[in-house]
């Protein structure tokens, strides 16, 4: 299949394509946790029309995969069928439209949309700087961390369609929730890449102050110096998923080169050359773990894609 992508891909596109393409390209380079097996074919488009030439000769039922900075995603060992779309360094377009209202590309990281939109003097932006990815990750799991939410200030999405058409969308038409947003009624495929968002008036400086504070609780109740993917799970209704997951006596617990990370309980690490598998192990066995001694189903936030070797 990876020969005959590349053949049809090269014949159709040939030198059109501004972005940068690779095939039989290892996932452990562009994930969070250092581990992953190949992707069949990876693109890091050049820009948003870039990405539309290329999204529009894919042949249908090829699957397409987009990563951000590669934080909560974990790829098995044996790689991805299919292409991905890495949008790590590109689409970082950062646009002030007056009145609140900001323009971002879906690969801005969620820490420079926090600073930048303190910086022009808006509040509520503070909780982006503790998510550890892009905006498009965060728009399509509305990611959200220290009580805010990446839909709450959701005003439109820019999404493009498998034809490589780019459309904007409204949140009256999605499905919002917990670490969910779906599109209603969709008879497509569809993916982010850019939104406009709200925010309020408010003082740079205060909004700054608030970003290093939050920075700071990160740094102090994380494992920010280890290899992770953030948080692993969920948090169930009305609790927290690390207080579960230490009740049950799994901090340090190691599978392989993956452990239980001894300073924050949700977080997994790969402490010593973890594979895919002993990552994915652990999480299972994790997951039973507080399912049979505390009687609560925890739901991975983390993605997981790709074959098991």
């Amino acid at each position: 299949m990876v020969n005959a992508l590349k053949a049809q891909l090269e014949q159709q596109l040939g030198s059109t394509l501004q972005g940068r393409l690779c095939f039989d390209e290892s996932m452990a380079r562009y994930t969070s946790w250092a581990v992953g097996g190949p992707a069949d074919v990876l693109y890091r488009p050049q820009d948003v029309d870039d990405l539309g030439r290329f999204i529009s000769v894919l042949p249908e039922g090829v699957d397409v995969h987009w990563v951000g900075l590669g934080s909560n995603l974990l790829v098995r060992d044996a790689g991805v069928r299919g292409v991905v779309v890495l949008l790590k360094a590109t689409m970082q377009t950062m646009n002030h439209l007056g009145n609140g209202i900001v323009e971002a590309g879906a690969g801005v990281t969620c820490t420079k949309l926090a600073r930048q939109v303190a910086d022009w003097g808006y509040a509520d932006s503070a909780f982006f700087a503790g998510i550890p990815g892009t905006l498009g990750g965060a728009l399509a799991m509305n990611a959200g961390a220290h009580g805010g939410e990446t839909w709450q200030q959701v005003e439109a999405v820019q999404l493009m369609r498998r034809d490589g058409s780019v459309a904007w969308s409204t949140p009256d038409e999605w499905d919002i929730g917990y670490r969910h947003a779906q599109k209603l009624a969709a008879n497509d495929d569809y993916w982010f890449v850019g939104a406009r968002l709200k925010f309020a008036e408010g003082d740079a400086e205060a909004s700054m102050a608030a970003i290093r504070e939050l920075q700071a609780h990160r740094a102090a109740t994380q494992p920010l110096d280890q290899r992770s993917c953030g948080s692993v799970f969920r948090n169930p209704t009305g609790d927290h998923s690390a207080r579960l997951i230490e009740s049950c006596g799994l901090k340090g617990l190691r599978r392989g080169g993956a452990e239980v990370s001894r300073k924050h309980a949700n977080f997994i690490v790969n402490a010593d050359s973890a594979s895919a598998a002993d990552i994915e192990a652990l999480i299972n066995h994790v997951k039973d773990t507080v399912g049979s001694e505390c009687g609560v189903d925890l739901h991975p936030e983390v993605r997981i894609i790709g074959e098991a070797a």
